[in-house]
């Protein structure tokens, strides 16, 4: 993809629930031609506090978007766009809100005295190098303030863009612990397309996962969310494991799909436009709510190394580990896969 040619159509002004100020709203030439919306806002705070109940191996989070242009199907923060007044269905793939003060924000927040330099992990919620970021280039600075602070983070991604800021979490690994994974749910082009229909082609992360390997810093496959019927293929996810391995992954994790709230209705709607004949499993998986049986979780936990995770260790992220040291005193400053043809 080319994001040179990104032009600016219009200016706007909106206003969106928890922002004092407008946000300007912006076009832009998307790929695939795709009408899709920038809110350009201010945030008063940047560093998110995970809470104690998720259990998450870290308790702070940034995001730099709102909304995700990557379209995944199955993205389970799809129901937070519905606190600005946005659906979780189209709204979140196509109005994005981008925190554009995010490293000047913090810079401030990690140079408080009450700050303690805890873990920081981006790509929790949103993808933070989803394809506009090659517009606002605001990564680099979110990366340079962590450096300055010395402060310990860890980023999941499914785009091979992060390589771009790669000098730039070399030198954070460097100095205080970090680590990176990338997504990849399957390399079936059909189911890829199908699922996740604006990311970044799933061979291109392996080769992202090998380069950031060779360059010192410890990164991962998550082969997530595991779909029964789409993705769960033992030869499909073996040839993952595979690559994976070849790229030099330091670990492979996948955790089950979950369908919670918002997030069921979507899917179960893209279901019955791509895949009617699995609507009859999907119901009988998930009738007593979010989480397939035990049994499932099982099976699909069997197709990759390593034990099945709980589910509230579900998500984008839960498998990053947290700092393994303090960090240092920071500075001043598929029955075979789509065998049914797509409706």
């Amino acid at each position: 993809m080319r994001w040179e040619n990104l032009s600016i159509d219009a200016d706007e002004k909106a206003q969106l629930p928890g922002y004092r100020e407008d946000a300007v709203v912006r076009h832009f030439e998307a790929p695939d031609s795709i009408p899709t919306r920038f809110y350009e806002v201010r945030a008063k705070s940047i560093l998110n506090r995970v809470p104690e109940a998720s259990r998450m191996p870290f308790r702070w989070t940034i995001n730099v978007y709102r909304g995700c242009s990557h379209a995944c199907v199955y993205c389970f923060a799809r129901p937070t766009h519905k606190y600005l007044d946005f659906d979780a269905g189209r709204d979140f793939e196509r109005e994005i809100v981008v925190k554009v003060n995010a490293p000047e924000r913090l810079r401030v927040e990690l140079a408080r005295p009450s700050w303690k330099g805890e873990h920081i992990a981006l790509g929790t919620n949103t993808d933070p190098y989803q394809w506009v970021e090659g517009r606002y280039k605001l990564m680099p600075g979110i990366w340079e303030a962590m450096i300055d602070a010395r402060n310990p983070g860890s980023v999941l991604t499914k785009s091979p863009l992060l390589l771009r800021d790669l000098p730039l979490m070399r030198e954070l690994a460097v100095r205080a612990d970090f680590s990176a994974a990338l997504s990849v749910p399957t390399i079936d082009e059909r189911a890829w397309r199908a699922t996740e229909p604006h990311t970044p082609n799933p061979r291109a992360r392996l080769e992202a996962v090998a380069e950031l390997n060779r360059a010192g810093i410890r990164t991962g496959v998550l082969v997530a969310p595991l779909m029964p019927g789409i993705n769960d293929a033992p030869e499909q996810v073996a040839k993952i494991l595979e690559l994976a391995s070849e790229a030099g992954a330091a670990y492979v994790s996948g955790i089950a799909l979950h369908l919670r709230g918002d997030v069921r209705q979507v899917f179960f709607e893209w279901l019955a436009e791509h895949r009617p004949d699995l609507v009859p499993r999907y119901r009988e998986l998930y009738r007593r709510g979010a989480y397939a049986p035990v049994s499932e979780r099982k099976r699909l936990a069997g197709l990759r190394e390593g034990p099945d995770q709980e589910p509230s260790e579900r998500g984008r992220g839960a498998f990053l580990r947290p700092p393994q040291r303090p960090p240092p005193a920071r500075k001043p400053s598929q029955e075979r896969l789509f065998d049914a043809d797509l409706a």
